[in-house]
């Protein structure tokens, strides 16, 4: 599925991955680049269409479908991480915030777009998951919650969208230099990696990127005994609990 001449929806399109998407897909030659965000004055980009959009509001979703018919790649990218404890207060509240947006913006935006995808000869859906789908910690249980839920969310539009040939790739990565992981202390791979991932993915007609070797350990222990989420350690590599 070729970038060149596509027509791609990036969310959260002002900074980070988000930020990069854009970049990338208009330097392999992409037709037009529709960049959304809460903020579109926020895009530090030229040569996009910014598009004002919360994905948390299903009418805006909506909206914006409807005025980007033309669309043949959805970017679901935007996400948040509150890094809340268990018992933290206002760690409920968080995780109903991050649910809102890191499950049910990619399952507001994959249903307004995937008539336009239909008629643009399927195209293409991307998620950006996270390791976290997989394993839980106690500083973002409810991140990994929400992200656990997309990669379901994942799974489910691989076939409910098989049927009308939209290609669904799940990207999956441990901690990427964003301002999103500024308080890890882990190695972090660059943005421009996990996109040029991606879109090498995308052209390859592939269902999932393990973008570095901690994810790819982390998905081949989740079969051990006992499974690698029984035990996962992070302590010395995420934030601590408020």
């Amino acid at each position: 599925m070729k970038i060149r001449d596509s027509v791609a929806f990036v969310t959260g399109a002002n900074r980070g991955i988000g930020l990069v998407f854009a970049q990338e897909l208009l330097a392999a030659g992409a037709r037009k680049v529709y960049a959304a965000a809460r903020n579109p004055e926020s895009i530090p980009l030229s040569g996009v269409e910014r598009v004002r959009l919360d994905v948390t509001n299903p009418e805006a979703v909506a909206s914006a479908a409807r005025a980007s018919g033309d669309v043949n790649r959805l970017i679901n990218n935007a996400g948040i991480a509150l890094w809340t404890g268990f018992l933290a207060p206002g760690s409920v509240e968080a995780a109903r915030s991050e649910m809102e947006t890191n499950y049910f913006g990619p399952l507001y935006l994959s249903r307004a777009f995937a008539p336009a995808l239909a008629k643009n000869s399927g195209g293409a859906i991307v998620n950006v998951l996270s390791i976290l789908s997989w394993v839980a910690v106690p500083s973002a249980g409810t991140y990994s919650a929400s992200k656990t839920a997309a990669w379901a969310l994942t799974n489910w539009l691989r076939t409910g969208l098989r049927e009308q040939g939209t290609q669904v790739l799940g990207v999956h990565a441990g901690p990427v230099d964003t301002d999103m992981a500024s308080g890890l202390t882990l190695p972090k791979v660059t943005p421009v990696d996990v996109v040029r991932q991606v879109l090498n993915a995308l052209e390859a007609g592939r269902d999932e990127v393990l973008v570095d070797d901690m994810t790819r350990q982390v998905k081949a222990g989740l079969s051990d005994e006992p499974g690698i989420y029984l035990n996962f350690d992070p302590e010395a590599a995420l934030p601590a609990a408020n």
